[in-house]
C-alpha cells in the first residue's frame, strides 16, 4: 500500500484532499465546509444536537479494526443518538487528532468509511478540524439532526403501565469485542497464527460495524406507533432502561427470556464461559432503540419484525427489577461502560 506522510500536505492540503468529494444531499445545508461556519436553514424545524468522541486504546483499537469500519462507526453513532429522539440526522462535523504514525492514505481510508456512513443515512459533512496529537487517534463527530417540535420523544415521558420495547438483538456487540480481544492476545503471542472467525461474522460486525437503527424509526412512522419514552443502547440494556425510569419516575420488570440475543452470543458467551443475558444487560455498543409504548399498541408490535416486547413499567416504588427464567426477580443494575476509574466512582453519562 502506498504510504505517503502527512507532512507532505499540511494541514490545508489535508483538509482539501478528503473534503474535496463533499456533495450536499439537503436543502438545509446552505453553506458547508470552506467558511468559518456551516450556514444551515431549518426554517421551523428544532435542531437536535449531539457529540460523540471515539479514542484509539480506549473506544477503539487498531489492532484489528479497520480504519474504514472505524470511520463508519463515528458516524452511525452519532446518527443513532439522532434517530433515538425520533429525529433525522441532517450534517455532521468531524474533528481529528492524528500523530506522525499515520500516512496519508490511512486518513483517506478513515474518510472513505466516514462517506459511506453519511451516504447510507442521508448525512452532509459540513465542517470541522484537524489537530496533531501525541497518543495516537482521536475522533470527535458533532451531528445536527431536524425533527418537528411534536414529533420529537424525550427519555423522561414514559408513564407507569407501558410496555417496554426493543429493537433487534443485544450483547452480539460485546461478544464481538470479546472475541477480538482473544485473538489479539494469541496473535501476540504467536504472529504466525492467523484468526479465524467463521461462524461468527455477524457479533464481529455488530462491534467494528454497527448499524444506527434508520429502519425502526421509517416502520414505527409507518405504523403510526409513536413511542412515549426513548433511547439507544450504547452502555448496555440495564443503564438504558434505568435511564428512562429514573428520567420519568417510574419502575419497570423485564423478562430474561424476553430479551432478544442472536445465536452467535449465546455461543461465544459459552465459549468464553460468561452469561449471555449478562452482556446483554451491561455489554453496550449495540446501538439499538429502546422505547416505551401504549399497552393498547402490544399486538401491533409482537407483529412487527426485529421489535420486541421485554417487560414494562411500573410504580416507581417497585423499582428496577428483571423476572429470570426460573421465576426469580432481581433488580436490576447498571453496570455498562465507565469511562473512568473506579476510585474516582465516575461513571460516563450521555448528555
Amino acid at each position: 500500500m502506498k504510504y505517503t506522510e502527512l507532512s507532505t500536505l499540511g494541514e490545508f492540503g489535508l483538509i482539501d484532499l478528503l473534503t474535496r468529494n463533499i456533495k450536499h444531499k439537503n436543502n438545509s445545508t446552505l453553506k458547508g465546509v470552506g467558511d468559518d461556519a456551516a450556514v444551515l436553514d431549518y426554517h421551523q424545524k428544532k435542531i437536535l444536537v449531539s457529540t460523540d468522541m471515539l479514542i484509539q486504546n480506549i473506544h477503539f483499537d487498531l489492532t484489528y479494526t479497520p480504519l474504514k469500519h472505524l470511520g463508519y462507526k463515528s458516524v452511525a453513532v452519532n446518527a443513532s443518538d439522532i434517530y433515538a429522539m425520533n429525529g433525522t440526522p441532517r450534517q455532521i462535523t468531524v474533528a481529528l487528532a492524528v500523530s506522525n504514525y499515520f500516512s496519508v492514505e490511512n486518513l483517506e481510508e478513515l474518510y472513505s468509511g466516514i462517506y459511506l456512513a453519511c451516504e447510507h443515512y442521508g448525512i452532509d459533512l459540513v465542517g470541522g478540524d484537524t489537530t496533531s496529537s501525541k497518543t495516537g487517534l482521536c475522533i470527535s463527530i458533532t451531528v445536527l439532526g431536524e425533527a418537528n417540535e411534536e414529533d420529537i420523544i424525550y427519555r423522561n415521558t414514559a408513564c407507569e403501565n407501558q410496555l417496554i420495547c426493543v429493537s433487534g438483538d443485544l450483547g452480539a456487540a460485546y461478544m464481538g469485542l470479546q472475541l477480538l480481544e482473544r485473538e489479539k492476545v494469541v496473535f501476540q503471542g504467536d504472529k504466525k497464527v492467523q484468526p479465524d472467525f467463521t461462524g461468527y461474522e455477524y457479533i464481529l460486525e455488530r462491534q467494528l460495524k454497527p448499524e444506527a437503527r434508520k429502519d425502526i424509526i421509517e416502520l414505527l412512522r409507518e405504523k403510526n406507533i409513536r413511542p412515549t419514552a426513548m433511547i439507544d443502547v450504547s452502555d448496555g440494556l440495564a443503564s438504558e432502561i434505568m435511564h428512562i425510569c429514573k428520567d420519568s419516575g417510574i419502575g419497570c420488570n423485564i423478562y430474561e427470556e424476553k430479551i432478544p440475543i442472536d445465536y452467535q452470543t449465546f455461543k461465544m458467551a459459552e465459549e468464553l464461559n460468561m452469561n449471555a443475558t449478562v452482556c446483554a444487560l451491561s455489554g453496550g455498543e449495540d446501538y439499538e432503540l429502546l422505547f416505551t409504548a401504549p399497552l393498547d399498541k402490544y399486538d401491533l408490535l409482537t407483529a412487527l419484525p426485529s421489535i420486541s416486547v421485554i417487560g414494562h413499567t411500573c410504580k416507581a416504588s417497585n423499582g428496577y427489577q428483571m423476572t429470570t427464567r426460573d421465576g426469580n426477580t432481581f433488580e436490576l443494575k447498571a453496570q455498562g461502560w465507565t469511562n473512568f476509574t473506579t476510585t474516582e466512582k465516575n461513571e460516563e453519562k450521555k448528555s
